[in-house]
C-alpha cells in the first residue's frame, strides 16, 4: 500500500520538536542496523551452505533461530523484504544442496554391492562370495519375454492421392470514395471519471450497504485475474485515504469496514496513525483465492468490456447523419499545367475589369467595343496558350 499522508492541500505542516525528531532519527538507525544484520545473516547462508546441508550438523537450526529473532523486529516493508530475501536464499542453497546429492544416481559399486546383497552364494569359508544366476534369471526373466520385432501396421495403408488445391484469389476491392469525418473529442475542459475512481466508489457503496465484509470476498473476480488486481488496487486507495480499516478477527480472517476519514488535524497530531504493509499477490494466489471462496459470494460484479466503454468518459453524442465536408481539389499531374492556370487567371482578371468599366460608362455602345475586345484578349490568350503547349511538346 502507498505510504501518503492524509494532509489537506491547504493545510501548513507543523512544527517538529527536537524530541520527536531525535526519536525518528533512533528508529532509522535501529533499522538501518537491522538490515545489516540480515545483510550478514545472508553471507553467512552462502559461506556455510555445505556444512548446512550435512545431517549431523546443527547448523541449519541455528541460523533459523537467528532469521526468525531478526524476524520479531520487522516493522517497515524494506525490511520485511530483507527479511523474505534471507529466507530465499536458505532455500535456495537446501535445494541446490539436495540436487547435488542425487545427481549421480547408483554408482556400479552401488549395483554391484545390491546384486551380492539379494543374489549372493557362499560355498565355504575359503571360497569368494558368487552369484545365484538361477536366481537372476528367474527374477530379469520378465525383461526379455517379449520377443524383438518390427513394429509394424496390420493390413495395407490407404493410398490415396490427393487433389491438388485450387488457389482462389480475392477480387480487389474498389477503393473507397467516400468523405470522411474526423471523430470528435471530449472536451478537455470537463473533468472525467477515471475507472480507479468508479471501482473505488463501487466499493465504498458496497461496504456502506454490508457494514462489514471479508477481504477475499471484495477483491475476487472469479472470472477475471486483471479485474482482481484492479480492486485491490482500488482497496488500496480507501484505505490510504483512511476511508476503509481492515481487522483480522480471532480465526485469522481479514475484514474490511468502513470509516471516515481523518481531519489533518489528527493525522498531524498522531492519534491516527497508518500501518502499511506489502500485499504479494499473483495468479497462483487468485487460484487459491478461487478455491477458498464460495462460488456465487464475490461481491464485487464482473465488468464486461462493453460497460466499461459505455461509462468510460463524458463521450458527447454525434448525430447519426455525419456533417458535409468540403471535398479537396484533385491535383492534376501535368508539365503545363502552371502555364494553364497563369493563363485562366489573366483571362479571368480581364473579365472582371471589363465588366466593372461597362457598369461606369452605361453605354451600349461600350459594351459592343468592350465585347469585341474581350473576344480579342481571348483570342490572343488561346494563341499564346497553343503556342507554350507547341513548344513544351517539342521540349520533350
Amino acid at each position: 500500500m502507498p505510504d501518503t499522508g492524509a494532509r489537506g492541500r491547504g493545510d501548513e505542516p507543523e512544527p517538529v520538536t527536537p524530541q520527536q525528531q531525535a526519536e525518528e532519527t533512533q528508529a532509522v538507525d535501529d533499522r538501518r542496523l537491522l538490515r545489516s544484520q540480515y545483510l550478514a545473516v545472508k553471507g553467512l547462508i552462502s559461506d556455510e551452505k555445505d556444512e548446512m546441508a550435512s545431517a549431523d550438523s546443527d547448523k541449519f537450526c541455528s541460523i533459523i533461530n537467528r532469521v526468525e529473532s531478526l524476524h520479531q523486529l520487522v516493522q517497515r516493508p524494506r525490511e520485511q523484504i530483507a527479511d523474505a530475501e534471507t529466507l530465499l536464499d536458505l532455500t535456495a542453497s537446501l535445494v541446490a544442496s539436495v540436487r547435488s546429492q542425487s545427481v549421480l544416481g547408483i554408482t556400479p559399486s552401488d549395483f554391484i554391492a545390491g546384486l551380492l546383497k539379494k543374489f549372493g552364494k557362499k560355498g565355504g569359508s575359503n571360497d569368494n562370495v558368487s552369484l545365484d544366476w538361477a536366481r537372476l534369471g528367474l527374477a530379469t526373466s520378465r525383461v526379455f519375454m517379449s520377443a524383438s520385432g518390427c513394429a509394424t501396421m496390420i493390413g495395407p495403408m490407404t493410398t490415396e492421392v490427393k487433389p491438388r488445391r485450387v488457389c482462389i484469389r480475392k477480387k480487389r476491392t474498389a477503393r473507397p470514395h467516400g468523405n470522411a469525418c474526423p471523430e470528435q473529442l471530449a472536451d478537455p475542459s470537463e473533468k472525467t471519471k477515471s475507472d480507479t475512481d468508479k471501482n473505488m466508489s463501487a466499493i465504498f457503496d458496497l461496504l456502506r450497504r454490508k457494514k462489514s465484509a471479508r477481504l477475499e470476498h471484495i477483491i475476487l473476480n472469479r472470472t477475471s485475474f486483471a479485474q482482481t488486481v484492479e480492486n485491490i488496487f482500488a482497496l488500496s486507495f480507501l484505505v490510504k485515504d483512511g476511508r476503509v480499516e481492515i481487522k483480522v478477527n480471532d480465526q485469522g480472517h481479514h475484514f474490511v469496514y468502513p470509516r471516515n476519514a481523518p481531519v489533518a488535524s489528527a493525522v498531524a497530531s498522531g492519534d491516527v496513525v497508518y500501518n502499511h504493509f506489502v500485499f504479494r499477490f499473483d495468479f497462483k494466489d487468485w487460484k487459491l483465492m478461487k478455491g477458498v471462496v464460495p462460488e456465487g459470494e464475490e461481491l464485487m460484479p464482473h465488468r464486461s468490456s462493453q460497460t466499461i466503454a459505455n461509462t468510460g468518459g463524458n463521450n458527447p453524442t454525434q448525430s447519426e447523419a455525419p456533417l458535409a465536408t468540403p471535398s479537396t481539389t484533385i491535383r492534376k499531374l501535368c508539365r503545363n499545367r502552371g502555364l494553364i492556370l497563369q493563363d485562366e487567371l489573366i483571362a479571368t482578371g480581364a473579365y472582371g475589369v471589363m465588366e466593372q468599366e461597362m457598369l461606369a460608362m452605361g453605354t451600349n455602345d461600350a459594351m459592343e467595343d468592350e465585347m469585341v475586345a474581350a473576344m480579342g484578349v481571348t483570342e490572343a490568350m488561346g494563341e499564346k496558350r497553343k503556342y507554350k503547349r507547341k513548344r513544351l511538346f517539342q521540349d520533350v
